[in-house]
C-alpha cells in the first residue's frame, strides 16, 4: 500500500483533512495510527479501501490505482472494520452480516456455513446467530463488525478504534484473533496506547492531516511528539523519563522490570 502526496478536502466544507500524506505499508506489517479526534485518522484509513479517493496524489493497493478501481473491488483486498458498527451493519441477523461478503465474493455455500460458525463461536457470538445485530450490546457489536470483515480473508485488514467498549478479556481477543491474521498488513487507528504497544511494532501519527512521525513503536513513544500533536504522553513513558530510566519501557512489565533492574544496582 503506498500513498504518496495524498492531499484530501471534503467537498462541502472544503476543509482540507489530508495534506501531503506520504506512506507506505507492506504486506505482513502491523501499523497503529494514533492522533487526536480530528487529525484525520478515519479519512486516512477510508482512502486505503476506496470510499474516499485523492484530491490531489494517489493511492496504490497492491499495485493498482485506486482512483482507477471500483470500490468493491478494493474491498475485496483491504477489509475495513468501522469505528460505530451501526453504520456497517445491515443484515436481519448475525449470521447473515458475517456470511453477506462470503456470498457476495462468491463462495460456495458449505464453505460459507463452515467460515460464518467460525467466525461467530471464534469471538463468542455463536449464540447470538439468529439475533438481531442492533440488538447486541456495544461490545458485542464490535466483535461482530470485526469477525465480518475477518471471515472473507483480505490481503490487509484496516480497523477503526477496534477495542473501544472492550473489557480487558475481549480486548486481548481481539489481539489473538489479529495475530492468527499471519502474512498479510494490519492497520488500526487507536487511542488504546496498551493495545498500540502491545500489537504492533510500527506507530504512526498523524496531526492536522499531517504525518508527524513514523517509525518503530518504541522510538516513536520516546520521540518528542505528543504535545504538538494534541495528545498526552503515555504514562509509562512519563514516568520513566520523570525517574530518569535510561532504559525505555512502554508497557506496565517492562517498566516493572527496568524499575527492580535500576534498583539492585
Amino acid at each position: 500500500m503506498v500513498f504518496r502526496s495524498v492531499h484530501y478536502s471534503y467537498p462541502l466544507s472544503n476543509q482540507e483533512a489530508l495534506s501531503g500524506v506520504d506512506l507506505s505499508i507492506s504486506e505482513g506489517e502491523r501499523v497503529a495510527i494514533l492522533g487526536e479526534n480530528g487529525a484525520g485518522k478515519t479519512t486516512l484509513l477510508k482512502h486505503m479501501n476506496g470510499l474516499l479517493r485523492p484530491t490531489k496524489g494517489f493511492v496504490e493497493i497492491e499495485g493498482v490505482d485506486t482512483r482507477k478501481a471500483k470500490t468493491y473491488e478494493i474491498a475485496r483486498k483491504v477489509g475495513m472494520v468501522f469505528q460505530n458498527p451501526n453504520h456497517q451493519f445491515f443484515a436481519q441477523t448475525c449470521w447473515d452480516e458475517v456470511a453477506f461478503a462470503l456470498r457476495n465474493f462468491g463462495y460456495a455455500e458449505e464453505e460459507i456455513a463452515k467460515r460464518t460458525e467460525a467466525a461467530l463461536r471464534d469471538f463468542g457470538l455463536w449464540e447470538y446467530k439468529d439475533e438481531s445485530p442492533f440488538l447486541l450490546s456495544s461490545g458485542e457489536k464490535k466483535r461482530l463488525s470485526i469477525a465480518s470483515v475477518m471471515v472473507y480473508d483480505p490481503s490487509v485488514l484496516v480497523l477503526d478504534e477496534p477495542t473501544a467498549g472492550q473489557d480487558a478479556g475481549q480486548k486481548r481477543r481481539i489481539g489473538e484473533m489479529l495475530s492468527t491474521f499471519k502474512g498479510k498488513a494490519v492497520i488500526v487507528s487507536t487511542h488504546d496506547m496498551e493495545f498500540a504497544v502491545k500489537h504492533f511494532p510500527r506507530t504512526i501519527i498523524i496531526s492536522r492531516g499531517r504525518v508527524v512521525v513514523d517509525g518503530p513503536t518504541r522510538e516513536v513513544f520516546y520521540g518528542e511528539y505528543w504535545a504538538s500533536a494534541g495528545l498526552l504522553e503515555p504514562q509509562v513513558v512519563a514516568l520513566a523519563k520523570a525517574l530518569g530510566m535510561t532504559a525505555k519501557p512502554i508497557t506496565a512489565q517492562e517498566f516493572v522490570k527496568a524499575f527492580e533492574e535500576a534498583v539492585a544496582k
